[in-house]
């Protein structure tokens, strides 16, 4: 199975420091959908692991969440791709949940669904607790500039961490 995991946020659709509460909000980053489409046709398996601490602070609820999703897979769908599983933490930083990134619990939830081990499978972000996440579980840590991808790389990563533009370089590597 070829098998890529995604953050959501600042990766698929633009991110904002005072959160995405809307389906308006929802505003994919440039050829990131054509990029996720591309990358199904392909064979590959596209899947989300996403924090989403504005449902905990009561900024939107789970049916706006829900909705996103859809708009992102109807998308997807539209540029004939497909998505796969999307899992979110929807607790805040406090809460003492284990699915929180950088603790690998979604990353985990996507193991046991597709019931595959993660070593190596690339994982894109754009945060050093996506980064972190992806390193406690053994996936390759893959850092993209967008969202908030330039400053986590000016606070400096490890030098095992890929870095590329955007998705759409992600998806040009894996499919080159």
């Amino acid at each position: 199975m070829k098998l890529i995991i995604l953050d959501r946020d600042g990766v698929i659709n633009h991110d904002s420091d005072d959160y995405i509460k809307t389906v308006a909000e929802w505003i994919p980053i440039g050829g990131a959908i054509d990029a996720i489409a591309r990358l199904s046709k392909a064979g590959w398996t596209i899947t989300v692991a996403t924090n989403q601490s504005g449902i905990a602070r009561g900024y939107y609820d789970l049916a706006t969440l829900e909705a996103m999703h859809n708009k992102l897979r109807t998308l997807v769908a539209d540029a004939g791709g497909k998505m796969g599983i999307i899992v979110y933490c929807p607790h805040g930083p406090n809460d003492g949940c284990d699915c929180r990134k950088p603790k690998p619990g979604l990353l985990q939830q996507i193991s046991k669904y597709y019931q595959v081990p993660l070593q190596g499978v690339w994982f894109v972000g754009d945060s050093a607790s996506d980064l972190k996440a992806a390193q406690a579980i053994g996936c390759q840590q893959v850092l993209v500039k967008t969202g908030k991808g330039l400053r986590t790389l000016e606070k400096g990563i490890d030098e095992q961490v890929l870095v590329f533009d955007d998705l759409v370089a992600v998806a040009d590597y894996l499919l080159q």
